[in-house]
């Protein structure tokens, strides 16, 4: 997917027109809060865990280099291979040459957002090799050919009628057959994927962990498909950024524990995996070859600086989950794959903000993302950061900039600003008197395009707190 990140405004504005993509939102809207809710009150010692994965963290990242290095020893003294890339142009090239040297022409493949990231799917398709996606929403969305939505729910932007009519244009179905259930598209999905399973070749995962003692590759799914894409072929191809590193298994089952909880609200996924190389010769089952391809992609860039806390981030998805930008837009608006707080952040970090600057406008500040990040990213402070990089380097567009230099003036003057807030206050509230409200703002009509702004009470605070301080409450 070529980057259509500069377009998010009128992106944004197509999503909140399109009323099927508004329903599945709504729909999908408080099921993921509803459910870390709960699942975060019944474990007392989260707030701890939290802190403790932060540690974890904090600590691989202080040495980097040392972890991965050690995670290439064991995983090469498992018999398996690891390949370092430092762009998405050396990681297709380095999956290429795997494919070729095994002689790989069918391929199935796990959800994986590097994967997504170094746009692996077109690469392997134009070098004639067969690709498909075995998680249900990769799985739907690939059939539709678009991106994913979101990264722990890729379909979620799809109601289940959109999904039904995907099946019956690529699947050779029955006119009669009903596809209305959950139930009936899943038996749909597994009965095709089955041959493509068995037919594989190849099979390229993500992962979540990678584990530098014993050189593992921790991966989480509900469906299973990760186990039958990392097993039956010959070949298994893990995708992943090079900050998955944790030092022990211990520490993985720290993080895994957040995990679970902050994505889908479970205590832990349905299917927990850890691939240690290839198959043993005792081993009934399991892949001949076990490659592990590791990705830079400007990441060792963001060790030393403002943003080193966003490489914390271990892809659960709470921040997109909780985030009402998103929940009105969804994420296709955000224009690339990684859509969210953690998205606006992590987007221009990776694209650059010549590309992406406009992101970091994409949210209300309202910390929410913060509060149930597991890790602890400071979201809010990172997309302000973001915000002035922009407005420095002029790559912001020039309307916000003058705005934010004209607000910037009037600040600056208090008696000038108590001037303009008192008048401004008295105006809306004289237009706004008959009805209690105002149907249209100027200078935001954004806002009233989609609801009446209440009228203001006629004076500042600053004026009724001088009143107040003359005359008492």
């Amino acid at each position: 997917m070529m980057p259509r990140v500069r377009s998010f405004k009128a992106s944004a504005a197509r999503a909140l027109a399109d009323t099927q993509l508004q329903t599945a939102l709504a729909r999908a809207r408080g099921g993921f809060v509803d459910k870390r809710a709960k699942a975060v009150a019944a474990l007392p010692e989260f707030e701890a865990l939290r802190r403790r994965g932060r540690e974890i963290k904090d600590h691989s990242l202080a040495h980097l280099d040392l972890y991965l290095e050690r995670f290439e020893q064991a995983v090469t003294a498992s018999g398996g291979e690891v390949h370092w890339a430092a762009t998405p142009a050396e990681a297709r090239d380095i999956v290429l040459g795997i494919c070729r040297e095994t002689g790989a022409r069918r391929v199935t493949k796990g959800k994986s957002m590097v994967g997504e990231e170094i746009a692996i799917n077109p690469a392997l398709e134009a070098a004639g090799v067969e690709v498909v996606e075995t998680d249900l929403g990769e799985y739907i969305i690939q059939l539709g050919q678009e991106p994913p939505s979101h990264i722990i729910a890729p379909a979620v932007h799809k109601t289940r009628g959109q999904i039904a009519e995907l099946f019956r244009d690529h699947h050779p179905l029955d006119p009669q057959r009903s596809l209305e259930s959950v139930a009936s598209i899943v038996d749909e999905a597994r009965a095709v994927l089955r041959e493509r399973f068995l037919a594989a070749d190849l099979g390229i995962t993500g992962a979540n962990f990678l584990i530098a003692e014993t050189g593992s590759v921790v991966l989480v799914t509900n469906e299973g498909n990760g186990d039958l894409t990392a097993c039956l072929p010959r070949t298994h191809l893990v995708l992943a950024s090079i900050e998955k590193i944790v030092p022990t298994l211990e520490d993985a089952s720290v993080l895994l524990r957040l995990l679970g909880r902050s994505a889908t609200g479970q205590a832990a996924t349905a299917y927990t995996s850890w691939y240690t190389g290839p198959k043993r010769p005792d081993d009934p089952d399991g892949p001949e070859y076990f490659h592990v391809v590791l990705l830079d992609n400007g990441r060792t860039n963001l060790l030393d600086g403002p943003f080193r806390d966003m490489l914390r981030c271990i892809r659960c998805g709470a921040c997109i989950n909780h985030c009402p930008v998103y929940g009105a837009v969804g994420g296709h608006a955000y224009g690339w794959i990684y859509p969210g707080p953690m998205g606006a952040v992590l987007t221009p970090l990776l694209l650059g903000l010549d590309e992406a600057a406009v992101l970091p406008e994409a949210s209300t500040l309202c910390g929410r993302c913060e509060e149930v990040c597991p890790m602890g990213i400071p979201l809010p402070d990172l997309l302000r950061e973001l915000r002035f990089r922009g407005f420095t380097a002029r790559v912001t567009p020039r309307r916000s900039r003058l705005l934010v230099r004209a607000w910037a003036s009037l600040v600056r003057r208090p008696w000038l600003y108590r001037l303009v807030t008192a008048i401004a206050a008295r105006l809306l509230h004289l237009l706004g008197r008959s009805r209690g409200s105002l149907r249209r703002l100027p200078l935001g009509a954004g806002w009233t395009a989609a609801r009446d702004l209440p009228a203001p009470a006629g004076r500042t605070f600053f004026a009724e707190q001088a009143r107040r301080e003359k005359t008492g409450p």
